[in-house]
């Protein structure tokens, strides 16, 4: 019998379900865009109901494409981390709009917290930071400035979840509210050591515990697709955030296995193992997997704007129709002309933590040409990573050799080879290249007995293409130094 997953990935800009073989092949996917919501500086949001439909609709597409359903085992969800949705618990209507994770409108509630020394508290529990970044003053807003919202939650008629929650509440028809390990460990709310709810941080941040998802693990019986959703008996198995997804995607499942991920934002993953270390170079400590006994953290770093500086450039100042052309600009001039371009349009993310930053392009002169502003915007990617990866080495203690990155822009030459050169490793891009679904199709197929264990994952995994450093240690150490000098310009 061939046996196929579906992975439903609800990303932060565009909504997709793929099936995949048991190879980790693609056989049908459908993509529906997503729209995204900025009603002032700083905030972003999405309609929670369309984010649903349209991930419904992708769906019912790809299943109503297979000829024999039941070769269709499983499904898994993952998702845009942290974003924020509470909706009435009858009849699943959001009390507000989804809030992003990119949103800044809590950022001066984190000042105030850091001020009082609450930090300190929050990482101990959480392995976080305080920053507006995470679920918890979030929910908190909605809560405060939602006419109704608190007494609602506290007479029980509220659910709150992150987009996998709400989405997987919608798919079994209402009848489940669930979330994993991963998704709850970025809420500021899951003590990632006691592996609960924490009751101190509910406290804190005066929210009701009677609005709390249950937290499962990564593999796990989550219900079944609703037949008003597909005529058709598909269990649930796996569910895991998208960076966390796609650590396991990429086969990143033994300590000191690196991967980033290039999609609207870049999040690099490194495996710590089972015991908790917290950075001390203002990174993430946060759970990478867990089935059963069997747990890992990961050391995180996380930046807010990667595929977006693209988006600019292509949907707000037009320089080109399509983000396939952005490789052979790069390559049309010899160097970057002095040109950097820092995309802090939503703050600065590890290890800066500024949600006051905003994006600047420097070293314009008059012979600066839109080929220099698109390199700038793709060597950016390198930047950002080296600013994380220099952490994670400080963190870790270990080199890291070997880079695994995946996302849209792994599609670009220029970007792939000026990460390798500017970070001084290997960089490999895996043949299968949809690695954060293939992780939830894999954490699915693990729960039904498709796969015996994340091992095997890892042995399937295999590169489809390998970058190695072709430029001067030195030169790449002159141009990263200017780029700190332009990150300044941000503050």
């Amino acid at each position: 019998m061939t046996r196929k997953l579906l992975s439903i990935d609800v990303g932060t800009t565009s909504t997709r379900a793929i099936i995949f073989n048991e190879n980790g092949g693609i056989e049908s996917i459908c993509q529906n865009p997503i729209d995204l919501i900025y009603p002032q500086d700083g905030w972003v949001e999405q309609d929670p109901q369309a984010l649903v439909e349209k991930t419904i609709d992708a769906v019912r597409k790809v299943l109503g494409q297979e000829e024999n359903l039941s070769d269709v085992i499983a499904a898994g969800i993952t998702n845009q981390r942290e974003t924020t949705i509470l909706w009435d618990k009858k009849t699943g209507e959001p009390v507000y709009n989804a809030i992003v994770w990119q949103d800044r409108r809590t950022a001066k509630y984190c000042a105030t917290l850091k001020r009082a020394n609450i930090e300190e508290m929050v990482q101990e529990k959480t392995g976080l930071l305080l920053d507006p970044y995470f679920s918890a003053t979030k929910i908190k807003w909605i809560l405060d400035n939602v006419e109704g919202a608190r007494a609602r939650a506290e007479n029980g008629n509220l659910l709150f979840g992150t987009v996998d929650c709400y989405v997987l509440w919608h798919l079994t028809g209402g009848r489940v509210h669930a979330t994993d390990v991963t998704n709850a460990s970025r809420t500021m709310l899951y003590n990632i050591i006691g592996q609960n709810w924490d009751r101190d941080l509910l406290k804190l941040f005066d929210i009701p515990k009677e609005i709390l998802p249950i937290v499962n693990d990564n593999i796990f019986d989550y219900g079944r697709i609703d037949a008003d959703v597909f005529q058709g008996d598909i269990p649930i198995g796996g569910m895991a955030g998208d960076q966390q997804s796609a650590l396991v995607g990429q086969g990143c499942v033994h300590p000191n296995m690196a991967k980033s991920t290039y999609g609207t934002g870049c999040f690099a993953l490194v495996n710590i193992g089972s015991e908790v270390r917290y950075s001390k170079h203002k990174l993430l400590t946060t759970i990478g997997y867990k089935i059963g006994d069997d747990i890992a953290y990961a050391i995180e770093g996380s930046i807010f704007n990667a595929g977006t500086a693209i988006q600019f450039l292509r949907d707000n100042l037009g320089l080109f129709a399509d983000a396939g052309e952005s490789d052979a600009m790069a390559r049309a001039v010899k160097d970057n002309g002095e040109v950097y371009f820092v995309p802090a349009f939503t703050g600065l993310g590890a290890p800066y933590w500024n949600p006051d930053a905003r994006g600047v392009l420097t070293g314009i002169t008059r012979d600066t040409s839109k080929e220099h502003i698109v390199r700038a915007a793709l060597e950016a990617q390198g930047y950002q990573t080296r600013d994380l990866m220099d952490a994670m080495e400080r963190d870790s203690g270990a080199q890291i050799t070997t880079l695994r990155a995946d996302g849209g822009l792994t599609s670009n030459d220029f970007m792939c080879q000026f990460l390798s050169d500017i970070l001084d490793v290997a960089v490999e891009v895996p043949r299968v290249s949809e690695a954060t679904a293939w992780g939830a199709a894999y954490l699915a197929g693990l729960q039904y007995g498709v796969f015996s264990s994340l091992g095997e994952c890892a042995g399937k995994w295999s590169a489809q293409k390998t970058y190695h450093p072709k430029a001067q240690k030195t030169d790449m150490d002159t141009l990263y130094s200017k780029w700190k000098v332009a990150v300044e310009k941000t503050f």
